[in-house]
């Protein structure tokens, strides 16, 4: 469909024809034909409330004055939308539902007085950071494709990613992580990054950005967004709710930190996200990189020489929060940002942007520059060309059992077996008690025990969440009297000695237990159990996976992507880099 773009028509139905020199020529003519406050509306990303573009939702109004998602995109112009499927922001039903509400957005951009086409975007990542789950294709976490050591496969699974996303009407996905996991403390990276190596890493995300964007076909693919810049692996705190410093040298974020950036730059990458990271030796006036123009000019532009959209991080999040909110778009923008995304208050940041050019703090030439981006990237992703999509082939492009196989393959590569010193495995039982976590919601235990009763095991999944009780732990160890083996699903032990105690516990049980780390593989140096797996993601298709790795249908395959310390002791390394075994 050609759209038409600020009353002019688009002659783009062919985006494999547009060059540089026009897509430039064209987004100039786009440019000069927009008021201030149009222009500062495009550099907004910004949630909404709702999973329709005109239902009406009570957040809307008291977040934006206007009731629907679509009167959202009309009254502020912004230049895009971000979904979730979270507690507070719940966009997300099935992919039909999805195409819609893209569709619908989409409608309200081209019918309002700036007749621009969304970005509409979602952080996709797999793992733990999934949107869209069942009955779209849900992906391992990242960890995982780097324990599968495969850049064929990285790229796969992003292209599918990419090409189901479009399909349901989002062009923008905030992946891959580009973050080296160095710290195995991490709270916030952990599993979401490939590998504490960056030479690993490096290859991992040029792989998914090569697939996420799939430059031959742009309008069946989205812009990939590298994340988060200078790199978040070193943190300690979440910067969701605090600011983080990292006190590691300039030379040493050079060789570490910043490979990955760099690899996903030589891959074309449409976009870099910003970490809320303070970096003292990259930028000694205590801001976050955010807010940084040393960090996101002097390095991410200057030195490494990248040409595309710079986006932030929430700005509601903790770490950025270092300022008063009016404040906090100005320095974002000051320090090199084009895109602020889900600022908190959108009519405060956008009026305090609008009321800095005005009073000559930042030039209106400054806040071009950042359209222009944002066009040119609207432009190359055929988002001016293809802004809608057919509802009626969404079934047909999403979740399809050939997608659903090919990640089933890739997953079964990455299962990793750290330690098997009772000779568990593969096991023989007839009866298998599945406990722990898995995701925070119980299901992990009841997927992996679906898997193994449909292999005609008899299998009882019990989970016990984050943090069991003694009344529960007690359960498990009854119930586990009646099992030949044992199954625990770990998460976060560094944290949450309950779950610990019921691993202790059901060792000391004397049956046969198998260990499993279903996120961050840094359980396994927590507690000493003679069998310990990681899948590095809870979902059902690792649980699929780790079930075949379990009765010997598969061999393991996957390579630890990082040293796994002994506790929190980094200088003591119990599972070392590579480690995996087979049979």
């Amino acid at each position: 469909m050609v759209v038409s773009v600020c009353g002019t028509p688009s002659a783009l139905a062919e985006p494999r024809g547009g060059s540089e020199v026009f897509a430039g020529y064209w987004a100039n003519q786009v440019l000069n034909r927009l008021s201030l406050e149009q222009k500062v509306g495009q550099l907004f990303v910004v949630s909404v409330w709702g999973k329709s573009a005109d239902e009406a939702h009570p957040t809307n109004r008291t977040n934006y004055g206007v009731d629907t998602p679509a009167q959202v995109v009309e009254r502020y112009n912004v230049g895009g939308v971000i979904y979730f499927n979270n507690a507070t922001t719940d966009n997300v039903d099935d992919p039909r539902q999805v195409a819609n509400f893209s569709n619908g957005l989409q409608r309200a951009a081209v019918r309002s007085g700036l007749h621009l086409p969304l970005i509409i975007a979602i952080d996709q990542e797999g793992g733990n950071v999934t949107r869209l789950e069942s009955p779209a294709t849900e992906f391992p976490g990242s960890m995982a494709i780097g324990a599968g050591r495969s850049a064929t496969d990285a790229r796969s699974l992003a292209t599918i990613n990419g090409h189901e996303l479009r399909a349901m009407g989002i062009n923008q996905n905030f992946a891959p992580v580009a973050d080296v996991n160095s710290n195995p403390l991490n709270p916030v990276i952990g599993a979401r990054s490939f590998s504490s190596r960056p030479d690993l890493a490096s290859q991992l995300v040029r792989a998914e950005v090569s697939g996420l964007e799939d430059s031959d076909r742009p309008w069946h693919t989205v812009s990939s967004a590298a994340k988060h810049f200078p790199g978040h692996g070193d943190a300690d705190t979440d910067s969701h709710t605090t600011l983080p410093i990292i006190n590691r040298t300039a030379d040493a974020v050079r060789q570490i930190d910043l490979p990955p950036f760099k690899a996903a730059i030589e891959a074309g990458v449409d976009v870099i996200m910003t970490a809320h990271i303070m970096v003292p030796s990259l930028d000694d006036s205590r801001m976050p990189a955010t807010l940084s123009r040393p960090i996101l000019t002097g390095i991410l532009r200057e030195e490494l020489g990248f040409r595309g959209v710079i986006v932030t991080d929430a700005l509601g999040m903790g770490g950025a929060n270092v300022l008063p909110p009016e404040e906090i778009p100005l320095r974002a923008i000051e320090a090199g940002a084009d895109q602020m995304l889900m600022p908190p208050n959108l009519e405060l940041a956008k009026s305090s942007v609008v009321d800095a050019v005005r009073s000559g703090r930042i030039s209106e030439q400054r806040i071009n520059e950042s359209v222009l981006r944002i066009l040119l990237l609207k432009f190359k992703r055929a988002i001016l060309t293809s802004p809608f999509v057919d509802v009626d082939k969404v079934d047909g492009l999403v979740g399809t059992p050939a997608n659903l196989a090919e990640i089933q393959r890739i997953s079964d590569r990455t299962t990793t077996v750290l330690r098997n010193d009772a000779g568990v495995l593969p096991a023989r039982p007839t009866n298998v008690l599945v406990t722990g976590i898995g995701d925070g919601a119980g299901r992990s235990p009841g997927w992996l025990a679906a898997s193994l009763t449909a292999r005609g095991l008899t299998a009882t999944a019990l989970p016990t969440g984050s943090s069991p009780g003694e009344a529960l732990i007690a359960q498990a160890e009854t119930a586990a009297q009646g099992a030949d083996l044992v199954v625990v699903l770990t998460n976060n032990l560094s944290a949450r000695l309950q779950q610990r105690t019921l691993l202790s516990r059901l060792l000391a049980t004397g049956k046969p237990v198998v260990a499993v780390a279903s996120q961050v593989p840094y359980d396994a140096g927590f507690v000493d159990a003679p069998t310990w797996v990681a899948t590095y993601s809870w979902r059902a298709v690792s649980m699929e996976s780790l079930a075949k790795v379990l009765l010997g249908e598969i061999s393991p395959r996957g390579k630890l992507p990082v040293d796994v310390p002994a506790g929190g002791d980094p200088t003591t390394i119990r599972y070392p880099f590579d480690t995996g075994l087979t049979w």
